[in-house]
């Protein structure tokens, strides 16, 4: 599958954070060619095992996204909703919204509202209902929805909701498909709530007890007009690799492994030093007596809105390094 088209089915695919399920059968069936095990533990971790007799390297990518939950239908049939991870209000107003079943909707601020200071409360989901007693047949409270913007790719530049955290499947997913062989013990593991606490990397990490372990996530940038330096990384300068953000300080042998390898197969990469967010490194490098961790980061702008941006020669950049670091002589803890 070309990569754009990758990159776009697995947005389009439904998966907030605690209602997995759809996203997970996805990538089930895009990985399943290329592993000897797929198995899917307690929590809903998807863990793809492709055996060798070296050092456990496990990869994460977690595959929830923010999304919304119903928690009440009012009688008018207007629909009040919670957050699933971090959605920032005032850039989701007004933005188009998918429930899993295929009923859509808009997320709206209430007209009383002052924007500026919007919260989640003077807000709603519209979908059309004449009355609560229509929506209940259309939606019930628990149900999920997630935003429905169409990804589109402008040159190499790809717009679409939920970059953070597919962009990073698809660098699983395509490296996967092109290592051959390797002297590692791999583990590609597709974590669920990450974006409520890392829960599903606490657990597939202790199950599968890594020597080393690689979070692959989107990082933010500092390339946007009236950029505030919360991160360093920049859209097309190539693979982030992680030395350190509000979850992790990652391991100083696994930044220069990583260093050494973008230098000596020429993929262009860069730092990322993120001042706030973490990623699934924050769960796995405590887990049992420690983990080797570091982190290899998809440069993302707009991160937690309808329309993150990514850039196809960075990702190609991190399916490099992902696959060589798969593929690098390591050694045995």
């Amino acid at each position: 599958m070309e990569l754009f088209e990758l990159i776009q089915t697995l947005c389009m695919t439904h998966g907030p954070s605690g209602d997995e399920g759809p996203i997970r059968e996805t990538i089930r069936s895009l990985a399943e060619p290329f592993a000897d095990e797929v198995r899917t533990d307690a929590m809903g971790n998807l863990i793809v095992h492709k055996r060798g007799n070296g050092p456990r390297v496990l990869f994460a990518a977690h595959m929830d996204s923010i999304g919304f939950v119903v928690t009440h239908i009012e009688k008018e049939g207007f629909l009040r909703v919670g957050r699933l991870g971090g959605i920032p209000v005032k850039e989701a107003a007004y933005a188009p919204v998918l429930f899993k079943n295929g009923v859509a909707g808009a997320f709206v601020p209430e007209e009383k509202a002052e924007f500026g200071k919007l919260k989640l409360d003077e807000c709603y989901v519209d979908i059309g209902a004449a009355d609560g007693e229509q929506a209940k047949k259309l939606v019930q409270v628990g149900d999920t929805a997630v935003y429905a913007n169409i990804p589109y790719c402008n040159r190499d530049k790809v717009f679409s909701p939920y970059m953070d955290n597919r962009v990073s499947c698809a660098v699983l997913l395509s490296a996967l498909s092109e290592i051959k062989d390797s002297p590692n013990d791999l583990w590609f593991v597709f974590t669920v709530q990450e974006e409520v606490g890392l829960r599903g990397a606490k657990t597939a990490a202790w199950g599968v007890d890594p020597d080393y372990g690689i979070a692959v996530d989107v990082t933010d940038v500092d390339d946007t007009p009236g950029s505030e330096k919360s991160g360093t990384a920049q859209l097309g300068k190539g693979a982030a690799i992680k030395v350190m953000d509000s979850s992790v300080i990652c391991h100083p042998a696994v930044v220069e492994k990583l260093s050494q390898l973008a230098q000596a197969a020429g993929i262009p990469a860069q730092r990322d030093i993120l001042r706030g967010g973490g990623t699934d490194a924050g769960a796995i490098h405590t887990t049992r007596i420690g983990v080797r961790t570091g982190g290899i980061s998809v440069p993302c702008r707009y991160i937690h809105t309808p329309v993150e941006t990514a850039d196809l020669s960075d990702v190609r950049a991190c399916i490099d390094l992902t696959a060589a670091f798969a593929k690098a002589e390591l050694e045995k803890l």
